[in-house]
């Protein structure tokens, strides 16, 4: 029997009945994640040593913290607008950042909002590095009493669907009853606002043994802000893009680097000869790149592409409005299989059609625009998307291996990394003192499904440099004191300055091809720790082309394509106004330009001798029209001054 409630207190007040006094809860990462339901749990809980909390979940997403000065000014009205003042952030995450969960409340995740709880000590202890597709079996392990999960309604209906996260309810579910363990408590609460799927998304009838139906106001979903792309990240996407062979399989990460990649992958297929005019700009001799010729292709997409990927995210959205993704693919292996050979008759292609799908996926987070997309998509688009669980989408063992490899042919899985070793290794979520950035997630399952499937490779994307506390190091090391992959699973990485593929190479051969997309700035040195190591004979000679891997050059060479919007800031459109990102811009070059102390004192002397633009719209926005105070008039002065250093032509 299923109970319903309106009321998130009678709802609590029954699971706390239900669940034994010691509760053990799970619940979706992302968007699946029901914020009010929780904070009620939490609040009830909070003060009550005798009611132990282990919640066990996943990217607690949290908006940003507006922070103080310039940026403080920017973010605050923008948060209202993009989240609404109504948005339940969860209680447990605000304790979790300031290491204040009671001693009885437990919470233990295994994939962090990038960056954003380092610093907690609660956070870091309590982390469990997991594969994605090995969480149901843990969580079996930790005897889960109660599942919570947010879900869609049907249109005027009252079937449940899963939504926005397929990934892991199920297999949990299963994994307890395979060990002989009860069924958890399942609890669902209704948000309307999320997109309604069907398909292999809609949840069982009677599934759920609780169905709450909060009273508004409904906050809305939790939107992803798009960020903008910048030189280094459009070379990486345009440079990935020539490895995805036409008719093949696509899995995509999500942030800047995904949607430079995205981006290319529109271009390539809408404006072929533009897009090769980059490239040549880019690396003139890319074409004869062996990696390119041999798992890649610079066509447009004849075919098209299937998309089978743990995330759906903004840039699928591209490639299916632009039919970059449309392949479909059945469940009947038998039909794969005609299809492979050739031989699928006039009826094979008419069900093809009719019933195949070209983009599966077990979870979507994005931007609003995003999931309005998801909501208004017309029945025959809807019918092509299929969300599937985790175990399906990020392995072939276990499921129907023959199926799976008909349908994910020359597979391509694109994600990214921090850094990477010139020996092969990749530094993907944590640091070298242990504590945790993100998490493993889903790329060691990628990793080790593109040296499973034939044909298939595993591109690890990633910035030749990074730029923190006023300083600036290569991501490309000669060794770290972490890996997220080990180096004999190495095979390609792409960074602003090229390809790098590593497969079946030996220690030599990738010392120099990693060399070879390494800045110039700290390549020599990276070379010398090789020769100390007899990894690199003492006759190398650094080939001439080596010294074009500059930011310089790198931005010389885009900057026609920047300038008359073939890689726009946005390719996937934006959450900013037009004034907002022109303040983007000028924000982030006061950030870089005042990251070291001297640089500060520069910007700061420019500043206060007045050259700057008078962006009347800009500085409004900014609440610096009419400034008050020596502070406020210091950072009118600044702001001016970024605002005419990142101005763009008219």
């Amino acid at each position: 029997m299923t109970h319903h409630f309106n009321d998130l207190d009678a709802a609590v007040d029954h699971l706390l009945a239900q669940l034994p006094t010691a509760m053990h809860v799970a619940a979706p990462l992302g968007l699946g994640k029901p914020h009010r339901l929780l904070n009620a749990l939490y609040a009830r809980v909070e003060g009550d040593p005798a009611r132990p909390l282990h919640l066990y979940t996943a990217l607690s997403l949290d908006p940003p913290s507006p922070g103080q000065g310039l940026k403080a000014r920017f973010v605050r009205p923008f948060l209202a607008r993009h989240f609404g003042d109504d948005f339940p952030r969860l209680a447990y995450v605000q304790a979790m950042k300031r290491d204040a969960l009671p001693a009885h409340v437990e919470v233990e995740e295994f994939y962090l909002q990038s960056g954003a709880l380092l610093d907690s000590s609660q956070t870091q202890r309590r982390y469990a590095s997991l594969n994605y597709t090995h969480v149901a079996a843990a969580l079996a392990h930790r005897r889960t009493d109660m599942i919570v999960q947010k879900v869609a309604r049907a249109p005027g209906g009252d079937r449940l669907s899963f939504s926005c996260n397929t990934d892991l309810t199920q297999d949990t579910v299963d994994a307890h009853l395979a060990r002989g363990l009860p069924r958890p408590l399942m609890v669902a609460e209704v948000d309307p606002h999320l997109p309604w799927l069907g398909g292999s998304a809609v949840a069982p009838a009677g599934f759920f043994d609780v169905v709450i139906d909060p009273p508004a106001p409904h906050p809305r979903p939790f939107g992803l802000p798009r960020q903008p792309v910048d030189d280094a990240d459009y070379a990486i996407g345009l440079y990935a893009s020539t490895l995805v062979r036409d008719g093949g399989t696509l899995q995509i990460g999500i942030g800047a680097l995904a949607d430079a990649l995205c981006h290319a992958l529109v271009l390539r297929h809408t404006d072929n000869a533009r897009y090769r005019q980059v490239l040549a700009a880019l690396d003139p001799d890319l074409e004869d790149h062996p990696a390119v010729r041999e798992s890649g292709g610079l066509g447009p997409f004849e075919i098209g592409l299937y998309g089978c990927s743990e995330m759906i995210n903004e840039g699928f959205k591209r490639l299916v409005e632009t039919g970059v993704i449309r392949r479909k693919v059945v469940d009947d292996p038998a039909l794969m299989q005609r299809l492979a050979d050739g031989t699928a008759n006039l009826g094979d292609h008419a069900r093809l059609e009719r019933d195949g799908e070209y983009l599966h996926g077990a979870f979507y987070l994005g931007s609003p625009d995003f999931y309005a997309w998801l909501r208004d998509l017309p029945d025959e688009q809807r019918h092509a998307i299929g969300m599937r669980r985790i175990g399906t989408v990020n392995q072939i063992h276990g499921n129907d291996e023959a199926l799976q490899r008909l349908q994910r042919h020359d597979a391509r899985f694109f994600n990214s990394c921090m850094m990477a070793t010139a020996l092969g290794a990749a530094v993907s979520d944590a640091l070298e003192d242990g504590r945790v950035v993100s998490g493993v997630g889903g790329q060691y399952n990628f990793v080790a499904m593109a040296h499973a499937l034939p044909g298939a490779r595993s591109v690890l994307l990633l910035r030749a440099v990074r730029e923190a506390h006023g300083r600036t190091d290569s991501n490309v090391r000669w060794n770290y004191g972490h890996a997220t992959i080990p180096r004999h699973l190495r095979d390609v990485y792409v960074d602003e300055y090229g390809i790098a593929d590593l497969r079946y190479a030996s220690d030599e051969d990738c010392v120099i091809a990693m060399a070879g997309i390494t800045d110039a700035r700290y390549r020599d040195g990276l070379l010398e720790h090789a020769r100390a190591a007899r990894k690199l004979r003492a006759g190398f000679q650094v080939p001439a082309r080596w010294e074009r891997n500059t930011p310089q050059r790198l931005g010389a060479a885009l900057a026609p394509f920047r300038t008359d919007g073939t890689l726009p800031d946005y390719p996937l459109g934006s959450d900013f106004t037009a004034v907002e990102q022109r303040l983007v811009r000028a924000l982030a070059w006061l950030q870089a330009g005042t990251a070291r102390p001297a640089g500060k004192l520069q910007v700061i002397v420019r500043a206060l001798r007045g050259s700057g633009q008078d962006d009347a719209e800009a500085l409004a926005r900014m609440g610096l029209d009419a400034p008050r105070g020596a502070g406020a008039w210091l950072e009118a002065r600044l702001l001016r001054l970024a605002l005419a250093q990142t101005a763009r032509p008219a």
